[in-house]
């Protein structure tokens, strides 16, 4: 039995097909299944029942599977032992970001770490929520930026920032005279949303149910970008909320609309995400660094703001 062998039953595992795992693993699909027949001969079990699709694990297969990621990360913390002596962020990170982070936040933070850390090697992906755990759970990703708190004893989460929700409203709206607003203000108006599956759709709800609007559930259009949330206002009327970083982009015409609310005002809390077995800290305190240095002084507290769950 060798590591790599375990290497190639995870990935067979984490992509349900011998052709994507071995695509991975950067070997051909007829090695990687030699391979992973002949740990199943060592084993004297069968690790994965072929006869389905995609191929799934068999029941003890599981067990072995879950072992497996135990192992894989313990011998890797031998890397990062050797890494922690030297002082240095070297290596690959593999990040998973929201769609309503990842155009405000990521930029400057790449820039900046790209130049600072010349031998970090950085992968990136967008997902939703839901899938940034499963891929933590499963070692495609290293660690999520997304909000918190999550309900999931087998992840760690370090909270980093609160942002500020502000709520975007049309100039035809009987709101756009006030210069604050509380969530009951809300109540007659047509609330855009993002589509099912985006966490800030749940906060944006959230905050909505905490008035008597019943206008959100004859709303026929969703979205799954910020940016159309803002035109779908500028156009149509109604109003929306938005993430506070999102303000950068907007024209003076736009941020005449924007709205802030009453203390205590509605946040999400953004935390950097790892499994409970993580080992990269060094990238993951560069990580964090990088995030805080562009982020607003007003936001690295939580002092008198409401955080809204997810």
């Amino acid at each position: 039995m060798t590591l790599v062998q375990l290497e190639y039953i995870v990935a067979v595992d984490t992509y349900r097909s011998f052709v994507s795992a071995a695509e991975k693993c950067f070997v051909t699909q007829p090695t990687l299944s030699m391979q992973v027949q002949k740990l199943e001969e060592f084993l004297n079990v069968k690790i994965f029942d072929r006869s389905k699709q995609p191929i799934i694990p068999t029941e003890i297969g599981m067990q072995v599977i879950a072992q497996a990621r135990i192992v894989l990360q313990e011998n890797k913390k031998i890397k990062e032992i050797i890494s922690s002596q030297q002082q240095d962020v070297i290596g690959e990170l593999r990040i998973g970001i929201i769609p309503t982070i990842a155009p405000y936040l990521l930029p400057k933070v790449i820039s900046a770490m790209l130049e600072k850390y010349p031998e970090l090697k950085l992968l990136i992906w967008e997902y939703t929520t839901e899938d940034i755990v499963h891929h933590l759970k499963t070692g495609v990703i290293d660690c999520g930026i997304l909000a918190t708190p999550l309900v999931d004893q087998h992840i760690s989460e370090t909270p980093v920032y609160y942002e500020n929700f502000v709520s975007y409203i049309s100039k035809n709206s009987k709101l756009y005279k006030k210069k604050t607003i509380d969530a009951n203000d809300l109540e007659d108006e047509n609330i855009w949303l993002l589509n099912e599956g985006h966490c800030m759709r749940t906060q944006v709800l959230n905050i909505c149910r905490s008035t008597k609007n019943n206008r959100l559930q004859s709303l026929t259009y969703n979205t799954g970008s910020v940016e159309t949330l803002i035109r779908m206002v500028d156009v149509n009327d109604g109003a929306t909320l938005l993430p506070e970083l999102a303000l950068t982009d907007l024209s003076a015409k736009q941020l005449s609309k924007v709205r802030y609310f009453k203390s205590p005002e509605p946040v999400r809390e953004i935390s950097l995400v790892t499994h409970k077995n993580f080992i990269k800290k060094r990238m993951l305190n560069a990580l964090r660094e990088e995030i805080l240095a562009i982020i607003p002084k007003n936001m690295k507290q939580r002092k008198k703001k409401d955080v809204i769950g997810v």
